[in-house]
């Protein structure tokens, strides 16, 4: 799915308070211009649709300046949101025109059904479901697939012994553990963990 979003060019000292009463977002935008920024407004109605629909490091979004003027491809890097009224309150963008290589996190897409939870009756037990990865802006997968079908009880998988596709590289600790095929949970076990003893101490004369 293609993304885009329209901003316009914010004025320096503008009040982001004031800003937001009149349905608009301040955002920011990294990486078109060396190490400088530019601050930026976004309809309301269009952010909320815009962050709904993309992943933050992951989705790569239009980013439509016309007054600038300026056009490219950027990652959304931050959403900030009001602490509990959910409301945005700042967006960052972060454009991959100029970049050889960046970094952004994608979801692993688990595939098969592991032998031991489909013969010896073991659960499956998935620990990392988002991986930092580093690539060319071109090259971002959706998801990285993950076959569970081999695994027994007992069995587990690493970051590095995830296939990725060429030019792709993990970028999180290679050691971790992704996904595990936990041992199955028998009735007395799970009888012994939901019993409740209560101790009553007793009085030495």
């Amino acid at each position: 799915m293609e993304l885009s979003i329209e901003c316009s060019k914010r004025q320096d000292g503008a009040n982001p308070r004031a800003l937001r009463r009149e349905g608009l977002v301040p955002a920011v935008l990294y990486g078109h211009d060396g190490a400088n920024s530019v601050s930026l407004l976004v309809n309301e109605r269009e952010a909320q649709k815009l962050v709904r629909q993309a992943s933050v490091n992951n989705s790569l979004i239009t980013v439509k300046v016309p007054d600038m003027p300026w056009s490219g491809q950027a990652l959304l890097r931050e959403v900030q949101t009001h602490p509990w009224k959910g409301n945005l309150y700042h967006l960052s963008f972060f454009s991959i025109a100029s970049q050889s290589s960046v970094q952004v996190e994608v979801p692993l897409h688990f595939t098969g059904t592991a032998k031991g939870v489909r013969d010896e009756g073991g659960v499956l037990d998935i620990i990392v479901s988002q991986l930092g990865i580093q690539c060319a802006p071109g090259a971002i997968p959706e998801t990285v697939d993950v076959d569970v079908s081999d695994l027994a009880v007992g069995d587990n998988l690493h970051i590095s012994d995830l296939k990725l596709p060429k030019g792709v590289e993990a970028i999180s600790d290679t050691d971790k553990t992704v996904v595990m095929i936990a041992a199955p949970r028998t009735v007395a076990s799970e009888e012994a963990e939901e019993a409740v003893v209560e101790v009553i101490p007793t009085l030495e004369a």
